[in-house]
């Protein structure tokens, strides 16, 4: 087995892409870049370029990894597998599964009891992204996963346990979850458990031990996974996009050697990317975008920060190539200048069933990835779009691996030519088999597929969201949808009884004219509130404010922390 890295010069942006059989051993591949120099099908349909597809023991919306032949994903079952009828969460389960990449053959399968308490299915977060939504890593010789409360663990190639460390046990003030991915650097895993402790954590890859941990308030609404960046000095940096900042950290000992004012979201989904000694963040919720130039020491906002711009992701991270940056939200894919962070190009997807977030669109968890000179893109119906790189971004195709209604949440994995997507069900390999497909093959395909209405969807939850529960058409946020299933008596109002999660908590405050319900109007509005928030303190001091049920207000029960990291001295 044998792990093959190459820096590549892209003039003018200098890129870590995995060669054509190298491995993808993280969140989106090498440093989180999701570029691969492998060449794909542009065209595929459940029938032709797809080489083997695996049932998976549940869903999840982690992305697979490759390591050597091996597939690396994992899933979560027991609870949480349908809105109305979530289970009992003492039978929550995750699992590691390892498949053969050539055969797609199930290798082995770890299953591992959570730990209690876990946060309900209930709500936004969790109901939208389940219980297995980090990523696993490895360095070639044990691959790493981290499940929240449950904690850290470290398995052999073969299956083998070699460590379990515990990581922290607290909840978000949302109860949404976590989903920053684990990175391995050195001799170090470095686990982000902003929900679980609010803390940065240094593990001994080799012994599961804890060689540093950073707490900090600022962590919280950060659900991205953080990029190893180079600086001009030569120091690596361990790059964070966090709520309005970003940070730059020592991997060595977790503290802070810079940060910056960067976007205005309070919450930040997608991942940094890094080129040259530069890192690029998109945020969401209109918080727009940012490029800082890696380095520095402390507040390098003025000397360090290259542009602002006002593009936005939802949950998807970028991809670079060449001079250009490339993100997909709510159905729009765009061209961004790199060195100006203005926008060039934007493009509706085309040829989708819409839903989601736009014509043609669908949900947008998963992030783009760059195959030779081909852009890819999943949504969460499974469609995927496949584009030219450019300026024009012209699109050749959209495909589908399968029309069973199956839900996507994950980022595609590419290896040797050949590109693996999970699904709710199933792990998909697409791969050229020397026959040619009709460019759009797929199209008619996904004009035929039914999709049920809400509720009356496979296993009583209408289309399955990407964290296994219902999310309306495609997975995507419906708050319509999520009235309608909780309106366990159809009388078009929530009760007390009937309201779940977050909400419940804030009922007196929703229920506006004082009637002891809640009506759809009320219920969006009560959302909308939730998202927006009362912001964070100044940029020195804690998480003054707040929203309601967040960060800085009453029910925020978890010990004062620091707003950043401890500084180096």
């Amino acid at each position: 087995m044998q792990t093959v890295k190459i820096l590549t010069v892209v003039f003018p942006l200098l890129l870590c892409v995995s060669s054509a059989n190298a491995d993808w051993a993280r969140f989106r591949g090498p440093n989180g870049t999701g570029v691969s120099e492998s060449e794909l099908p542009v065209s595929w349909t459940p029938t032709q370029n797809v080489a083997w597809k695996t049932a998976l023991p549940g869903p999840g919306v982690s992305s697979p990894i490759v390591v050597g032949d091996r597939i690396f994903v994992t899933c979560y079952s027991g609870y949480g597998l349908e809105r109305q009828n979530p289970g009992d969460i003492k039978d929550l389960v995750r699992h590691l599964v390892c498949v053969d990449s050539k055969s797609g053959k199930k290798l082995w399968q770890k299953d591992i009891a959570a730990t209690q308490p876990e946060d309900p299915y209930s709500g936004i977060g969790v109901v939208a992204h389940g219980y297995a939504s980090h990523t696993p890593v490895s360095d070639g010789e044990m691959v790493y996963v981290f499940f929240g409360k449950s904690g850290a663990y470290a398995f052999d190639l073969d299956g083998k346990q070699i460590w379990h460390a515990t990581i922290g046990s607290e909840s978000d003030p949302w109860k949404w979850g976590s989903s920053s991915s684990p990175v391995v650097h050195d001799d170090l895993v470095i686990v982000t458990a902003a929900a679980e402790s609010q803390a940065i954590v240094g593990l001994d890859k080799k012994t599961g031990k804890e060689v540093w941990r950073q707490e900090a308030s600022g962590l919280d609404g950060m659900w991205g996974t953080p990029a190893l960046v180079k600086s001009a000095s030569g120091q690596t940096d361990l790059v964070m996009s966090v709520a309005k900042e970003m940070w730059g950290i020592d991997p060595s000992s977790g503290q802070l050697r810079w940060f910056c004012t960067a976007t205005g979201a309070d919450q930040t989904h997608s991942s940094p990317i890094a080129a040259n000694d530069t890192v690029y963040a998109f945020t969401g919720r209109g918080g727009g975008s940012v490029a800082v130039t890696a380095g520095g020491k402390g507040d390098v906002t003025e000397s360090h920060v290259k542009w602002n711009g006002t593009d936005s992701t939802r949950f998807a991270s970028p991809v670079a190539h060449g001079e250009r940056l490339y993100l997909v939200a709510s159905g729009v894919a765009s061209v961004i200048d790199a060195d100006s962070g203005k926008r060039i190009k934007q493009v509706r997807l085309r040829g989708g069933s819409g839903g989601g977030g736009g014509r043609g669109g669908g949900s947008d968890y998963g992030s783009p990835v760059i195959a030779g000179d081909k852009l890819y893109y999943v949504n969460g119906k499974g469609e995927a779009f496949v584009f030219e790189l450019g300026d024009d971004l012209q699109q050749l195709s959209v495909n589908l691996v399968t029309t069973d209604g199956e839900s996507f949440g994950g980022t595609p994995a590419i290896s040797d030519k050949r590109m693996y997507l999970r699904s709710d069900k199933n792990l998909y390999c697409v791969a050229d088999s020397g026959v040619e497909v009709v460019a759009n093959a797929s199209k008619d395909l996904i004009a035929s597929v039914e999709e049920p209405d809400a509720g009356e969807g496979p296993r009583g939850g209408g289309r399955r969201g990407p964290g296994g529960g219902p999310g309306g058409r495609g997975g995507r946020f419906d708050p319509a949808a999520m009235f309608k299933q909780q309106d366990t008596n159809n009388d078009e109002k929530l009760s007390k009884d009937e309201v779940q999660g977050p909400m419940a908590d804030r009922f007196a405050e929703i229920d506006k004219d004082g009637d002891e319900a809640i009506s759809l109007q009320e219920f969006q509005d009560g959302l909308r509130s939730m998202f927006r928030g009362g912001g964070r303190g100044g940029r020195g001091g804690g998480g003054g404010g707040g929203r309601r049920g967040g960060p800085g207000s009453d029910n925020d029960s978890r010990p004062k922390r620091p707003q950043r990291p401890e500084m180096v001295s």
